[in-house]
């Protein structure tokens, strides 16, 4: 019978089953080696990564000023959804005053029973004296049908204010999931950017990023730079409040670029002239795709010193122009307020509004 059995399959262990294991090990290892060496980045020459940085700063900060409008509408939402809670607390207030009238009246009633008033009369002492009484009685409950329909209408009120609420307070939240979509993507092209960045030499970098100075204006960060005096052939401004604006940009020439940011000491390239022609004494919007609709459209032809310049097909970029096609401006994280020439990026409208 032993002669009939199946031959025992031998397992894969000890000594077979390791070296089945190095085999498949060795395979997976040298795949991937191959597969590394085929997919592997080349390495990129300053100047494809000065382009692919520009593009991810232009697109963070298109991000940037989406940001910007939907903070400002958040902003707003919540103002809204404040005066209507303190409105509906100020009518909730008076609701609960008239209700405690009247609860008051109401209980005053019970007290006295409810005596029909035929009954009343014919068993008066003094009849006249009853139908006058009756008469005041009558009147006052006027009034107090007058309470009740008061209260009815403030319970309306208040439900109007509570769902005028609801949808601010959706608002809201819709306003608050658009900023944090907008962070996410503003974060991870700068992230993006600082890696490309990192791979440089420090001579590549200067390259890629400039050494700090343009149109011989040195940023804060060099030793004896006095970026808060105007050059002498700059024309002027033609009239007080752009003159105010151009000071107040000088003045922060060298200020470091943050995403968000409208000044005193760090500024996004909306933030700066907005913040610019506030100290001037005139307010402007907030995010560029509505500065450029704040004043009068001028053409490049006509640029005079206090006209905001923007760029880029978006709207995404804006600068405040100081003649001889020139301006300043919050590049980029990589960049502080420094002046350059206007026809470094797309040109794409400006405006006037002093």
């Amino acid at each position: 019978m032993a002669a009939h059995r199946k031959p025992r399959q031998r397992s894969l262990g000890g000594t077979t089953a390791r070296t089945a294991v190095t085999f498949a090990l060795a395979g997976a290892a040298t795949a991937t080696a191959f597969d590394g060496t085929g997919h592997a980045e080349p390495q990129l020459t300053p100047t494809q990564v000065k382009s692919r940085v520009d593009k991810l700063y232009q697109e963070a900060e298109t991000a940037t000023e989406k940001y910007n409008g939907a903070k400002e509408k958040a902003n707003t939402a919540q103002r809204r959804l404040n005066s209507l809670r303190d409105e509906t607390a100020r009518k909730q207030d008076k609701l609960n005053a008239a209700r405690n009238a009247l609860g008051s009246y109401a209980a005053a009633q019970y007290r006295e029973g409810g005596i029909a008033p035929a009954w009343q009369l014919a068993l008066s002492s003094d009849p006249d004296r009853y139908l006058d009484g009756a008469a005041l009685a009558e009147r006052a409950g006027d009034r107090q049908a007058g309470a009740v329909a008061r209260v009815r209408e403030q319970l309306r009120e208040i439900e109007q204010l509570r769902g005028a609420a609801r949808t601010e307070l959706n608002a809201l939240r819709s306003r608050q999931a658009e900023l944090k979509r907008q962070k996410k993507t503003i974060t991870g092209k700068l992230a993006q950017a600082r890696d490309l960045l990192a791979r440089l030499t420090p001579a590549q970098l200067a390259q890629v990023t400039g050494d700090g100075t343009v149109a011989g204006h040195a940023s804060r960060s060099a030793p004896d730079a006095r970026p808060d005096l105007e050059p002498t052939d700059s024309p002027a401004a033609p009239n007080s409040r752009a003159a105010a604006a151009i000071a107040y940009a000088y003045q922060k020439l060298g200020s470091p670029y943050v995403w968000g940011a409208t000044g005193p000491d760090a500024f996004d390239c909306s933030g700066l002239v907005q913040a610019a022609y506030r100290s001037a004494g005139v307010s402007l919007p907030r995010t560029t795709y509505t500065q450029i609709n704040a004043g009068r459209r001028v053409s490049r032809s006509e640029l005079q010193p206090g006209d905001l310049v923007f760029f880029y097909s978006g709207i995404s970029h804006v600068g405040l122009y100081i003649g001889n096609g020139q301006m300043i401006h919050a590049p980029n994280p990589s960049a502080p307020v420094r002046v350059a020439p206007i026809d470094q990026m797309p040109f794409a409208g400006a405006t006037r509004v002093a």
